[in-house]
Protein backbone atom coordinates (compact mmCIF):
# COMPACT_ATOMS: atom_id res chain seq x y z
CA UNK A 1 0.00 0.00 0.00
CA UNK A 2 2.78 2.41 0.93
CA UNK A 3 4.63 1.60 -2.29
CA UNK A 4 1.49 2.23 -4.31
CA UNK A 5 0.91 5.58 -2.61
CA UNK A 6 4.56 6.45 -3.18
CA UNK A 7 4.22 5.63 -6.88
CA UNK A 8 1.08 7.75 -7.17
CA UNK A 9 2.85 10.60 -5.38
CA UNK A 10 5.76 10.44 -7.84
CA UNK A 11 3.39 10.47 -10.81
CA UNK A 12 1.51 13.48 -9.42
CA UNK A 13 4.79 15.30 -8.74
CA UNK A 14 5.95 14.58 -12.29
CA UNK A 15 2.65 15.82 -13.75
CA UNK A 16 2.86 18.96 -11.60
CA UNK A 17 6.39 19.63 -12.85
CA UNK A 18 5.34 19.10 -16.48
CA UNK A 19 2.38 21.42 -16.01
CA UNK A 20 4.61 24.03 -14.36
CA UNK A 21 6.87 24.00 -17.43
CA UNK A 22 4.40 23.45 -20.27
CA UNK A 23 1.35 25.49 -19.22
CA UNK A 24 3.05 28.94 -19.38
CA UNK A 25 4.78 27.97 -22.63
CA UNK A 26 1.49 26.75 -24.14
CA UNK A 27 -0.28 29.95 -23.08
CA UNK A 28 2.47 32.00 -24.70
CA UNK A 29 2.05 30.16 -28.01
CA UNK A 30 -1.74 30.51 -27.90
CA UNK A 31 -1.53 34.22 -27.05
CA UNK A 32 0.85 34.81 -29.96
CA UNK A 33 -1.82 33.68 -32.46
CA UNK A 34 -4.82 35.16 -30.64
CA UNK A 35 -6.20 38.63 -31.52
CA UNK A 36 -5.57 41.18 -28.79
CA UNK A 37 -9.28 41.86 -28.35
CA UNK A 38 -9.68 38.25 -27.19
CA UNK A 39 -6.63 38.34 -24.92
CA UNK A 40 -7.72 41.41 -22.97
CA UNK A 41 -11.44 40.58 -22.89
CA UNK A 42 -13.16 40.16 -19.50
CA UNK A 43 -14.28 37.51 -18.93
CA UNK A 44 -11.59 35.69 -20.88
CA UNK A 45 -12.64 34.68 -24.40
CA UNK A 46 -9.39 33.54 -25.97
CA UNK A 47 -10.94 31.08 -28.37
CA UNK A 48 -13.95 33.13 -29.46
CA UNK A 49 -12.17 35.20 -32.13
CA UNK A 50 -10.23 32.51 -33.94
CA UNK A 51 -6.49 32.48 -34.52
CA UNK A 52 -4.22 34.58 -36.70
CA UNK A 53 -0.59 34.64 -37.80
CA UNK A 54 -0.63 38.43 -38.28
CA UNK A 55 1.80 39.00 -35.40
CA UNK A 56 4.42 36.72 -36.92
CA UNK A 57 3.79 38.20 -40.36
CA UNK A 58 4.47 41.69 -39.04
CA UNK A 59 7.70 40.64 -37.30
CA UNK A 60 9.14 39.11 -40.47
CA UNK A 61 7.57 41.19 -43.26
CA UNK A 62 6.40 44.46 -41.69
CA UNK A 63 2.79 44.02 -42.82
CA UNK A 64 0.77 45.83 -40.13
CA UNK A 65 -2.23 43.77 -38.93
CA UNK A 66 -5.57 45.47 -39.34
CA UNK A 67 -6.31 45.00 -35.62
CA UNK A 68 -3.62 47.56 -34.80
CA UNK A 69 -4.80 50.18 -37.28
CA UNK A 70 -6.40 53.23 -35.61
CA UNK A 71 -8.28 56.00 -37.40
CA UNK A 72 -8.01 59.37 -35.70
CA UNK A 73 -10.58 62.13 -35.48
CA UNK A 74 -8.98 63.82 -38.47
CA UNK A 75 -9.61 60.70 -40.54
CA UNK A 76 -5.95 59.79 -40.78
CA UNK A 77 -4.90 56.23 -40.19
CA UNK A 78 -2.13 55.34 -37.78
CA UNK A 79 -0.94 52.11 -36.21
CA UNK A 80 -0.59 51.30 -32.52
CA UNK A 81 2.57 49.32 -33.09
CA UNK A 82 6.35 49.70 -32.75
CA UNK A 83 9.01 49.13 -35.37
CA UNK A 84 11.34 47.97 -32.63
CA UNK A 85 9.88 44.48 -32.52
CA UNK A 86 10.87 43.98 -36.14
CA UNK A 87 14.49 43.89 -34.94
CA UNK A 88 13.83 40.53 -33.26
CA UNK A 89 14.89 38.30 -36.19
CA UNK A 90 18.17 40.21 -36.53
CA UNK A 91 18.76 40.13 -32.76
CA UNK A 92 18.02 36.42 -32.76
CA UNK A 93 20.57 35.88 -35.52
CA UNK A 94 23.22 37.83 -33.60
CA UNK A 95 22.53 35.89 -30.40
CA UNK A 96 22.80 32.60 -32.31
CA UNK A 97 26.12 33.62 -33.88
CA UNK A 98 27.58 34.60 -30.51
CA UNK A 99 26.28 31.43 -28.85
CA UNK A 100 27.66 29.19 -31.61
CA UNK A 101 31.07 30.83 -31.32
CA UNK A 102 31.00 30.37 -27.54
CA UNK A 103 29.99 26.73 -27.98
CA UNK A 104 32.90 26.04 -30.36
CA UNK A 105 35.38 27.72 -27.99
CA UNK A 106 34.05 25.67 -25.08
CA UNK A 107 34.39 22.42 -27.01
CA UNK A 108 37.92 23.21 -28.21
CA UNK A 109 39.46 24.79 -25.11
CA UNK A 110 37.28 23.13 -22.50
CA UNK A 111 37.97 19.58 -23.67
CA UNK A 112 41.73 20.20 -23.86
CA UNK A 113 41.83 21.74 -20.39
CA UNK A 114 39.63 18.99 -18.96
CA UNK A 115 41.90 16.30 -20.41
CA UNK A 116 44.96 17.97 -18.92
CA UNK A 117 43.34 18.18 -15.49
CA UNK A 118 41.98 14.63 -15.58
CA UNK A 119 45.00 12.82 -17.05
CA UNK A 120 48.18 14.89 -16.70
CA UNK A 121 50.39 16.04 -13.85
CA UNK A 122 51.91 19.51 -14.04
CA UNK A 123 53.08 22.20 -11.59
CA UNK A 124 50.22 24.24 -10.16
CA UNK A 125 47.53 21.77 -11.20
CA UNK A 126 45.79 21.91 -7.81
CA UNK A 127 45.94 25.70 -7.75
CA UNK A 128 44.54 25.90 -11.27
CA UNK A 129 41.67 23.59 -10.38
CA UNK A 130 40.88 25.60 -7.25
CA UNK A 131 40.96 28.83 -9.24
CA UNK A 132 38.51 27.37 -11.78
CA UNK A 133 36.12 26.31 -9.04
CA UNK A 134 36.48 29.60 -7.15
CA UNK A 135 35.71 31.61 -10.29
CA UNK A 136 32.12 30.32 -10.25
CA UNK A 137 31.61 31.54 -6.68
CA UNK A 138 32.00 35.18 -7.71
CA UNK A 139 28.64 36.88 -8.48
CA UNK A 140 28.43 37.99 -12.09
CA UNK A 141 27.30 41.46 -11.02
CA UNK A 142 30.58 41.91 -9.14
CA UNK A 143 32.67 41.50 -12.30
CA UNK A 144 30.37 43.34 -14.70
CA UNK A 145 31.99 46.76 -14.33
CA UNK A 146 35.62 45.49 -14.47
CA UNK A 147 34.78 43.50 -17.62
CA UNK A 148 33.11 46.55 -19.14
CA UNK A 149 36.16 48.71 -18.38
CA UNK A 150 38.42 46.07 -19.90
CA UNK A 151 36.38 45.86 -23.10
CA UNK A 152 36.32 49.64 -23.26
CA UNK A 153 40.11 49.72 -23.09
CA UNK A 154 40.29 47.38 -26.09
CA UNK A 155 37.59 49.34 -27.96
CA UNK A 156 35.32 46.30 -28.05
CA UNK A 157 32.12 47.88 -26.75
CA UNK A 158 29.23 47.60 -29.21
CA UNK A 159 31.07 44.67 -30.73
CA UNK A 160 29.85 41.07 -30.70
CA UNK A 161 33.41 39.86 -30.17
CA UNK A 162 33.30 41.23 -26.61
CA UNK A 163 30.25 39.08 -25.88
CA UNK A 164 31.97 36.01 -27.32
CA UNK A 165 34.98 36.57 -25.08
CA UNK A 166 33.02 37.25 -21.90
CA UNK A 167 30.47 34.48 -22.44
CA UNK A 168 33.34 32.07 -23.06
CA UNK A 169 34.98 33.18 -19.82
CA UNK A 170 31.71 32.62 -17.96
CA UNK A 171 31.03 29.15 -19.37
CA UNK A 172 34.51 27.62 -19.68
CA UNK A 173 35.00 26.88 -15.95
CA UNK A 174 31.81 24.81 -15.82
CA UNK A 175 32.69 23.06 -19.09
CA UNK A 176 36.17 22.18 -17.82
CA UNK A 177 34.92 20.81 -14.50
CA UNK A 178 32.09 18.88 -16.14
CA UNK A 179 34.27 17.30 -18.83
CA UNK A 180 37.13 16.57 -16.41
CA UNK A 181 34.73 14.59 -14.22
CA UNK A 182 33.52 12.71 -17.28
CA UNK A 183 37.04 11.93 -18.54
CA UNK A 184 38.06 10.63 -15.09
CA UNK A 185 35.38 7.96 -15.42
CA UNK A 186 37.04 6.60 -18.57
CA UNK A 187 39.46 3.76 -17.88
CA UNK A 188 43.10 4.90 -18.07
CA UNK A 189 44.10 1.65 -19.79
CA UNK A 190 42.42 3.00 -22.92
CA UNK A 191 44.88 5.91 -22.93
CA UNK A 192 47.81 3.55 -22.40
CA UNK A 193 46.70 1.31 -25.27
CA UNK A 194 46.39 4.31 -27.56
CA UNK A 195 49.83 5.55 -26.49
CA UNK A 196 51.33 2.15 -27.34
CA UNK A 197 49.76 2.49 -30.80
CA UNK A 198 51.82 5.65 -31.28
CA UNK A 199 49.21 8.32 -30.64
CA UNK A 200 50.25 11.59 -29.01
CA UNK A 201 48.09 13.30 -26.31
CA UNK A 202 46.23 15.45 -28.82
CA UNK A 203 45.38 12.43 -30.97
CA UNK A 204 44.34 10.44 -27.89
CA UNK A 205 42.01 13.25 -26.88
CA UNK A 206 40.44 13.71 -30.31
CA UNK A 207 40.28 10.09 -31.49
CA UNK A 208 39.72 8.18 -28.26
CA UNK A 209 38.60 10.25 -25.29
CA UNK A 210 36.12 12.66 -26.87
CA UNK A 211 34.17 9.95 -28.75
CA UNK A 212 33.83 8.04 -25.47
CA UNK A 213 32.75 11.19 -23.63
CA UNK A 214 30.36 12.26 -26.39
CA UNK A 215 27.21 12.59 -24.23
CA UNK A 216 29.03 14.81 -21.72
CA UNK A 217 30.64 16.81 -24.54
CA UNK A 218 27.29 17.42 -26.20
CA UNK A 219 25.72 18.36 -22.86
CA UNK A 220 28.51 20.86 -22.12
CA UNK A 221 28.18 22.34 -25.61
CA UNK A 222 24.42 22.73 -25.22
CA UNK A 223 24.87 24.37 -21.81
CA UNK A 224 27.38 26.87 -23.22
CA UNK A 225 25.06 27.69 -26.12
CA UNK A 226 22.02 28.20 -23.89
CA UNK A 227 23.86 30.36 -21.36
CA UNK A 228 25.29 32.60 -24.06
CA UNK A 229 22.04 32.79 -26.03
CA UNK A 230 20.04 33.90 -22.99
CA UNK A 231 22.67 36.06 -21.22
CA UNK A 232 21.32 39.54 -20.49
CA UNK A 233 23.58 41.59 -18.19
CA UNK A 234 26.73 41.80 -20.33
CA UNK A 235 24.68 42.02 -23.52
CA UNK A 236 22.97 45.08 -22.04
CA UNK A 237 26.24 46.70 -20.93
CA UNK A 238 28.36 45.99 -23.99
CA UNK A 239 25.85 46.09 -26.84
CA UNK A 240 23.85 49.26 -26.34
CA UNK A 241 23.73 50.08 -30.06
CA UNK A 242 20.63 48.62 -31.70
CA UNK A 243 22.69 47.25 -34.58
CA UNK A 244 24.49 44.83 -32.23
CA UNK A 245 21.78 44.17 -29.65
CA UNK A 246 21.17 40.52 -28.87
CA UNK A 247 17.81 38.84 -28.38
CA UNK A 248 17.42 39.19 -24.57
CA UNK A 249 18.12 42.94 -24.68
CA UNK A 250 15.79 43.48 -27.63
CA UNK A 251 12.99 41.48 -26.01
CA UNK A 252 13.41 43.41 -22.76
CA UNK A 253 13.22 46.70 -24.66
CA UNK A 254 10.12 45.59 -26.55
CA UNK A 255 8.36 44.34 -23.41
CA UNK A 256 8.38 47.81 -21.80
CA UNK A 257 7.24 49.60 -24.95
CA UNK A 258 3.62 50.73 -24.46
CA UNK A 259 2.98 50.63 -28.22
CA UNK A 260 3.62 46.88 -28.48
CA UNK A 261 0.64 44.64 -27.84
CA UNK A 262 0.65 41.50 -25.72
CA UNK A 263 0.12 39.38 -28.83
CA UNK A 264 3.22 40.83 -30.49
CA UNK A 265 5.32 40.38 -27.36
CA UNK A 266 4.35 36.72 -27.03
CA UNK A 267 4.99 36.18 -30.73
CA UNK A 268 8.43 37.70 -30.22
CA UNK A 269 9.09 35.32 -27.33
CA UNK A 270 8.14 32.32 -29.47
CA UNK A 271 10.35 33.54 -32.32
CA UNK A 272 13.22 34.06 -29.88
CA UNK A 273 13.13 30.58 -28.36
CA UNK A 274 12.59 28.76 -31.67
CA UNK A 275 16.34 28.29 -32.40
CA UNK A 276 16.99 26.73 -29.00
CA UNK A 277 14.07 24.33 -29.44
CA UNK A 278 15.31 23.36 -32.89
CA UNK A 279 18.79 22.81 -31.48
CA UNK A 280 17.74 20.88 -28.37
CA UNK A 281 15.87 18.11 -30.22
CA UNK A 282 18.77 16.72 -32.31
CA UNK A 283 21.31 17.31 -29.54
CA UNK A 284 19.11 15.55 -27.00
CA UNK A 285 18.79 12.58 -29.36
CA UNK A 286 22.57 12.57 -29.79
CA UNK A 287 23.08 12.57 -26.01
CA UNK A 288 20.64 9.71 -25.50
CA UNK A 289 22.20 7.63 -28.29
CA UNK A 290 25.64 8.25 -26.80
CA UNK A 291 24.50 7.20 -23.34
CA UNK A 292 22.86 4.05 -24.68
CA UNK A 293 25.93 3.22 -26.74
CA UNK A 294 28.20 3.71 -23.72
CA UNK A 295 25.99 1.57 -21.53
CA UNK A 296 25.93 -1.18 -24.16
CA UNK A 297 29.70 -1.17 -24.50
CA UNK A 298 30.08 -1.13 -20.72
Amino acid sequence: MNKRLGGIGKILAALLLVAFVLVPFSMTIIASVTPDVAIVSRPAAWFSHGFTLDNYRYIFTGDIPSQYQVVGEDGRSSSMISEEIRQLPFAMWRSALVALAVMVINIALGSAAAYAIARMSFPGKGMALNAIMASKLIPVVAIAIPYYALMQQFALTDNLLSLVLIHSALTLPITVLFLAASIRRIDRTIDEAARLDGLNPVQILCRVILPLARPSLVGAALFAFMLSYSEFLFALLLASNQSVRTLPVTLASVSVNPDVSLGLITAGVVVGIAPTLLLIVPIWKLMISGLVEGATKG
